[in-house]
C-alpha cells in the first residue's frame, strides 16, 4: 500500500536564531525510481543525520529550514514532510493540539465550527455508512449513537462477527463523521474530546466488507436497496449515505447499476457521498460510481504541513477524474486522524497507524476520509436546513467552495467551505445530467475485480449465491417501486435466516453486547476465523469465497499512513 504524505513548500521554523537558519527533521518519498537522484539533491540541499527507512526509497534527515522549500521542488522529490512530535492538550495521551490530521483541525478548515457555535452539529440527522462495519469503541459505543442496519457481508452468518469492523476501515470513517466522546455542548475550542464533523449526527451501520475489504458489486446493490427501503423506518431518517467504494468499470454511467442505484438513493431524497478513488487502478479516472455526475464525488486535498488553507493542494494519491467527469468538491483527507478498530485488519497489519499512549486513534490518509468529512459536513448543512434537497445540497457545496490556488482540475469548484454556505442561499433544486438506466451489466460493473471461489471466478451477471443471477430490468422495475426487498429476502434471494427487524437493528445499537476496546486487542483476524457458516442452506460457505481477487485496495482510502506527522 502507498503512503499518502504532504507536500511541503514552507516550513515555520521550529525555533529563532538570529544568525543561523534553524534545522527541521524531515522525512522525504522521491518520485518513483528516482530514490538516488533525490537523496543526492537532500544532500546538497544540506541534509544531515541520513536515515533510509527502507519505504520506497524514503529518507528521514535534518535539513535547514531555508533550504527546504528549494528541496520540495526537486523534480525527483515526490513530498516532503516535517517527522516532529508535538505535545500539547491531548487526547488519550497523543497530542491533537497543533496535529493537523485532529478533527478538530479538520473542522476548522472547512468551516464545521461555525455550524457548531451555532448549535447545529447534525443532530436528527442519520448517516448510512456502507462499509466495513462499525465496532463500538469509544467515541462511538453511547447508547443510539449507531444503529445496526443490515448486515450483507460474508461473515453476517456468525454471530460474533456481525456488524463489527473486521477490517477496519468502517470504524475510522464513523468516526470521522459523527464521532463524539461524551455528552454537553459541543465546544470547537476543547481538544480533550474527540469530535467527528457531526457529532450529533447518528450512523446507520450497513455492513458489506469482511475482514479482507472483500465484497462484491451484488453485495453493495443490495445494501444500497436496503437503506432506501429502510431510510424512514422506526424513527430513522437517513439523509445522507457514505459509500468510500469504487471499481474500475467502464461502461457508459447511463448503463452502469451502481450508479443507478445511487441516483436512486439520491432521488429518494438521500444525498450520496462517494470516494472519487485513489487513483488505484492505474488512471487519474474516476472510480465507479464516483463518476456518475449526478451525485456527490469528494477527492482528496493535502494541508501540506500548515494550518492555512490557501497553501492546500490536491493529494497526490487522489484521482483527478478526466474530460468528462471531475470530483464535485475536496476536503482533507491526508493523515486524518480518527478512531481506531482493535484488532482489525488494518489494524494489525499497520500498527505504525495507531497514535498515542494508549492509542484508541489511528491515521489514515484517502478519499474514503476525505468523503466522510464530506459526510459529516453534510449533516451539518441539512440539521441547519432540514427541507434541503440533494440536488440543492450539491450546488450549495459547490457555489461556496474555496478555489484552492494552481488551478488542479482535480480539486473539482475546490475544498469545502462551511463558513461561506452557513449564511448563502439555498440554491434551486434540479438536475440537468441525464439519469442512469442501469441497464447495463453487473459484470462490466465489476470492472476487473472478480471474486474467487476455488477455481471459479466469479463472472457474469451472477450473484454471490449458488447459480444466481441478477435480471437487471428486473432489478430496476422492482427498485422504482421499492420491492427489492422483502423481509430478509433480496430479489427473492435469501440473505439472512431472519427478517432484518426492529429486533435486529433498531433501538439500542449494541444492545446484549458489552464489547471494549480489549476486546479486540488480541484478536488475529485470518481467514481460519470465518469457516464453517453457510448462506441459510444455500451451497455458500466461508472457506469457499475467499476473494483474494477482490482485496481492500476497492475500498479507496486504505493509504493508511504510517509515518506522515510522526506517531
Amino acid at each position: 500500500m502507498c503512503v499518502a504524505l504532504a507536500l511541503l513548500l514552507t516550513i515555520a521554523p521550529a525555533a529563532s536564531h538570529a544568525s543561523e537558519s534553524p534545522d527541521v527533521r524531515l522525512v522525504l518519498r522521491p518520485v518513483p525510481g528516482h530514490a538516488p537522484g533525490a537523496l543526492a539533491a537532500a544532500r546538497w540541499a544540506g541534509a544531515r543525520d541520513v536515515r533510509r527507512l527502507g519505504i520506497g526509497g524514503m529518507a528521514a534527515f535534518e535539513l535547514p529550514v531555508t533550504r527546504a522549500a528549494w528541496l520540495a521542488a526537486s523534480p525527483w522529490v515526490a513530498s516532503l514532510i516535517p517527522d516532529t512530535r508535538v505535545a500539547l492538550a491531548s487526547v488519550d495521551g497523543h497530542a491533537v493540539g497543533s496535529d493537523l490530521g485532529a478533527l478538530t483541525s479538520v473542522a476548522k478548515v472547512i468551516g464545521a465550527d461555525r455550524y457548531w457555535r451555532a448549535g447545529f452539529t447534525g443532530r436528527g440527522v442519520d448517516v448510512a455508512l456502507i462499509d466495513s462495519g462499525v465496532l463500538p469503541v469509544r467515541g462511538l459505543a453511547a447508547n443510539g449513537k449507531v444503529v445496526n442496519g443490515a448486515d450483507l457481508s460474508f461473515e453476517s452468518q456468525d454471530r460474533d462477527l456481525r456488524y463489527l469492523d473486521t477490517f477496519g476501515h468502517g470504524t475510522h470513517l464513523a468516526g470521522i463523521i459523527a464521532g463524539r466522546d461524551g455528552g454537553g455542548a459541543v465546544d470547537p475550542n476543547d481538544r480533550s474530546r474527540f469530535l467527528g464533523i457531526a457529532p450529533g449526527a447518528r450512523i446507520v451501520n450497513v455492513k458489506v466488507a469482511d475482514a479482507f475489504g472483500t465484497t462484491d458489486v451484488s453485495q453493495v446493490l443490495a445494501a444500497i436497496g436496503w437503506v432506501i427501503e429502510h431510510r424512514r423506518d422506526h424513527g430513522m431518517d437517513i439523509r445522507v449515505l457514505n459509500l468510500a467504494f469504487g471499481t474500475d468499470g467502464v461502461q457508459s454511467y447511463i448503463l452502469d447499476p451502481l450508479a443507478f442505484a445511487v441516483e436512486q438513493a439520491w432521488r429518494n431524497g438521500i444525498f450520496v457521498v462517494v470516494s472519487a478513488g485513489n487513483k488505484g487502478y492505474g488512471s487519474a479516472r474516476l472510480d465507479d460510481p464516483a463518476y456518475d455526475p449526478i451525485i456527490m464525488a469528494v477527492g482528496a486535498t493535502d494541508r501540506r504541513g500548515t494550518a492555512a488553507r490557501a497553501d492546500d493542494r490536491v493529494a497526490s494519491f487522489s484521482s483527478i477524474g478526466d474530460a468528462s467527469r471531475h470530483p464535485d468538491v475536496v476536503a482533507p483527507g491526508s493523515s486524518i486522524l480518527s478512531l481506531r478498530a482493535p484488532g482489525s485488519n488494518i489494524d494489525r497489519s499497520h500498527p505504525g497507524g495507531r497514535v498515542g499512549d494508549t492509542p484508541r486513534l489511528f491515521r489514515g490518509s484517502g478519499t474514503s476520509q476525505a468523503a466522510a468529512v464530506v459526510s459529516g459536513a453534510a449533516a451539518l448543512v441539512i440539521d441547519q436546513r432540514p427541507g434541503i434537497k440533494p440536488d440543492q445540497l450539491k450546488k450549495l457545496f459547490r457555489r461556496t467552495a474555496y478555489d484552492l490556488p494552481g488551478g488542479n482540475a482535480g480539486q473539482g469548484s475546490g475544498l469545502v467551505d462551511l463558513r461561506a454556505a452557513f449564511g448563502a442561499a439555498t440554491p434551486p433544486n434540479g438536475q440537468a445530467a441525464a439519469p442512469s438506466l442501469g441497464t447495463g451489466t453487473l459484470d462490466a460493473a465489476r470492472g476487473t475485480l472478480h471474486l474467487v471461489r476455488g477455481t471459479t471466478t466469479l463472472r457474469g451477471e451472477r450473484t454471490i449465491f449458488e447459480g444466481g443471477r441478477l435480471d437487471l430490468l428486473r432489478w430496476v422495475r422492482r427498485t422504482l417501486r421499492g420491492t427489492v426487498w422483502v423481509g430478509g429476502e433480496w430479489m427473492d434471494e435469501v440473505w439472512t435466516a431472519a427478517c432484518w427487524c426492529a429486533e435486529t437493528w433498531a433501538g439500542d445499537a449494541w444492545k446484549g453486547r458489552s464489547w471494549t476496546n480489549l476486546d479486540w486487542s488480541g484478536r488475529s483476524w485470518t481467514s481460519d476465523a470465518w469457516r464453517g457458516r453457510s448462506w441459510t442452506g444455500r451451497s455458500w460457505t466461508g472457506d469457499d469465497w475467499q476473494g483474494r481477487s477482490w482485496t481492500s485496495d476497492t475500498w479507496s482510502g486504505d493509504t493508511w499512513s504510517t509515518v506522515a506527522w510522526g506517531p
